[in-house]
């Protein structure tokens, strides 16, 4: 097994694989870099290297045992003698020959003398070989140490170079000149800002009314440095307590737009966009087809009900069904179309930019909604609230209209032809809904094993419970956006980590919580950005809109336990 060294000699470096037994290399500007490697033998070799300095000619030699491969990288470092003439190669060209004569004959000593000398001959300067106007001492052999910190300076740069482009200095030292003041803002410190540190955080002590302030300095900033930046306020990072004119002290923060604005929707995209909308269908249809289990050949819904079932059935015997099961299908994607509609129609006057929703299909729901991504940076956090809160506001509705105009259809005796038998245990899964199924119901019709409804209650069920799992405060949900937009970042960790918590217990959604869990974990695990105005808050009549949806989302997702079902005649528990 090879090992690797590697030596920096400012800016130039040289790794070698295989048995290292003397390091041959020391911290010098290098300009002339010669290897000679020794063919005598197949497994042993040794190299000798020359090092020329600005002073004179070094050079050590190195023995190198069953050695794989020697790599050099090696580039002068003229940033201290730029003003050097050509003339002067001329004279390092003769001394060079005559090192490398002098590191012939060094070898050819080397090779014939005995084995139990060979190691400390490996180690030895030829001093007596060195050209007279070599006049530097001996070069020390620089510490692994410091190599590897040179290693891991190199790394950063890298990465520097890799990441995404950082804010101009030259615009900085600009910016904090004449964008701000006694008057706006008295910056004190400044700070590493965004995901990977590619902004600037200004700290400091604000001079006025925030929103006045705020607004003055953005518009300055054009004037400065034109479009090239995005300029955000957001809330002082550690701060020990708050603003003395009120409310959380402010710091501003500046990132290229290139960096901090959302990149345009892709080709591959559009067509991943296109395929689960297609597989969404697929599974309303499903979803309508299951809704006549009553109505099913046996061996179909063996296949479905019974885990023991291996063959599935011939999907010929399902053509039958598909037809009737358009409706419902028509009704579950109904819901969905609202709500992106609601998402875009709220967006449109407010100038924000959404991606195409992304539809995540589902088999017992019909489908678990879709995700929009935001496509430009959004202004400030009424405008996170509206957007948010608009998509299931529709939905919502919808459903809610289609699960009522259902409740009264079952109990119509016209509609008898179109009507479905479902276990009564499913008005168990919701609280909220199960009660206002048995208020229209009545309890005569809810306390059995079975339940005739109208396929309407069906799809407003699964529409309203789509639409509470989207709601629920945690990640990028409209819930979560909606949380985040009305009372700040720290209170949506708090609200998610309870919600992770009533998910993993089983709490919320019954036995859709854990898929919706992992669901959200995989893809709307991290908090929305923040707005360009994080600080302002909203009003309190949009706080209190996110805090009843918030409640009417706990009690769509909480189930009944069986003694409250029983109690309250939702479901005949008892034959279970």
């Amino acid at each position: 097994m090879g090992t690797l060294a590697s030596c920096i000699f400012s800016f130039s470096c040289v790794n070698v694989r295989g048995r290292l037994h003397s390091v041959p290399l020391h911290n010098e500007r290098v300009q002339v870099f010669k290897i000679k490697s020794s063919k005598k033998k197949k497994k042993k070799g040794s190299f000798s290297c020359c090092l020329q300095s600005k002073g004179g000619v070094s050079y050590r030699r190195v023995s190198l045992r069953t050695f794989d491969s020697f790599r050099c990288f090696c580039s002068a470092n003229n940033s201290s003698n730029n003003s050097e003439k050509n003339e002067d190669n001329a004279s390092n060209d003769s001394s060079v020959a005559t090192t490398s004569s002098a590191l012939d004959e060094t070898e050819e000593k080397s090779s014939s003398s005995s084995s139990s000398s060979s190691s400390s001959n490996a180690n030895e300067f030829t001093s007596d070989k060195t050209p007279t106007s070599a006049s530097s001492p001996p070069p020390t052999i620089s510490p692994v140490g410091s190599a590897h910190n040179n290693f891991q300076i190199d790394s950063f740069k890298l990465m520097e170079l890799l990441g995404p482009e950082k804010v101009d200095p030259a615009d900085v030292k600009l910016i904090k000149e004449n964008l701000f003041g006694y008057s706006t803002f008295w910056v004190t410190k400044e700070e590493p800002f965004g995901d990977l540190g590619e902004g600037i955080l200004f700290l400091g002590n604000l001079r006025g009314k925030r929103e006045d302030v705020y607004a003055k300095l953005q518009s300055r900033l054009v004037e400065i440095t034109g479009d090239k930046y995005n300029f955000f306020m957001v809330e002082e990072p550690n701060s020990e307590g708050p603003d003395p004119r009120g409310g959380p002290r402010v710091s501003f923060g500046l990132l290229r737009k290139e960096v901090s604005e959302p990149g345009p929707t892709t080709l591959w995209q559009y067509v991943i966009a296109f395929l689960l909308f297609l597989l969404t269908i697929g599974s309303s249809v499903e979803l309508g087809i299951a809704s006549q289990i009553n109505r099913l050949p046996p061996e179909i819904v063996k296949y479905f009900t019974d885990p023991n079932a291996i063959d599935p059935p011939d999907v010929e015997l399902l053509y039958p069904f598909v037809e009737s099961a358009l409706p419902l299908a028509y009704g579950v994607l109904g819901v969905l179309v609202f709500h992106e509609v609601g998402h875009f129609l709220a967006a449109f006057p407010k100038k924000v930019k959404l991606s195409i929703p992304f539809f995540i299909p589902n088999i017992t729901l019909g489908s678990f909604g879709a995700i929009t991504q935001f496509k430009s940076i959004l202004p400030d956090r009424s405008t996170k609230v509206d957007i948010s809160l608009a998509g299931p506001i529709a939905g919502a509705a919808l459903s809610f209209s289609m699960f009522v105009v259902g409740l009264l259809l079952s109990s119509n005796p016209d509609a008898a032809g179109d009507l479905v038998q479902v276990p009564s245990t499913l008005f168990q899964g919701s609280l909220l809904l199960g009660l206002i199924s048995r208020a229209t119901l009545g309890y005569t019709a809810m306390h059995a094993s079975t339940v005739t409804i109208h396929p309407l209650v069906i799809a407003g069920w699964c529409g309203l419970t789509t639409t509470a799992f989207n709601m629920l405060p945690v990640g990028c949900l409209d819930g979560g956006r909606a949380v985040q937009g009305a009372f700040g970042r720290n209170a949506l960790i708090g609200f998610g980590l309870t919600t992770y918590t009533m998910l993993g217990l089983g709490v919320l959604g019954g036995p859709l919580s854990l898929p919706w869990g992992l669901y959200v974990i995989i893809c709307q695990r991290t908090p929305e950005k923040p707005c360009l105005n994080d600080v302002t808050e909203v009003g309190t009549w949009r706080k209190a809109i996110v805090t009843v949806a918030i409640f009417l989302v706990l009690f769509t997702l909480l189930p009944v336990w069986d003694e409250l079902a029983e109690e309250l005649g939702i479901g005949l528990v008892t034959t279970f």
